[in-house]
């Protein structure tokens, strides 16, 4: 019975953890990028008015375009429109992502990740 409570507690705390990384991610595909110890992940994101991106890195580059786009503040509390069409990518370790969206409008974006295969999609910065 221990070992059983203990087995459903690791879960819950692996399920959360997870959760924590990103609330408002949801992958749509994951594939192994042929010839290499990579992997390439699909996301869609949508960071709710209120909610907040923490600064991360990724094991790998991510690209991303912005579906729906609204109003994000920085942490320097400074205020800028993040508009429908940007695109970026996001370089291999390199921190990125806080921000807090502001406003009445969510933020949309789809993200794909060509990340080191078996490595966390998310990470603290050095």
């Amino acid at each position: 019975m221990r070992l059983l409570l203990g087995m459903l507690f690791a879960l819950v705390l692996s399920i959360s953890s997870h959760a924590q990384d990103s609330p408002y991610r949801k992958e749509l595909k994951r594939a192994d990028l042929t010839g290499t110890n990579m992997e390439v992940i699909t996301s869609i994101n949508e960071v709710l008015p209120g909610q907040a991106s923490a600064l991360h890195i990724h094991h790998g580059e991510e690209s991303f375009y912005v579906v729906e786009g609204g109003m994000i503040e920085l942490p320097d509390g400074k205020q800028v429109p993040f508009p429908t069409g940007t695109t970026g990518i996001n370089r291999r370790d390199m921190p990125h992502g806080a921000f807090k969206v502001v406003g009445d409008k969510a933020v949309k974006y789809l993200s794909v990740h060509i990340v080191d295969k078996g490595a966390p999609l998310y990470d603290k910065p050095k």
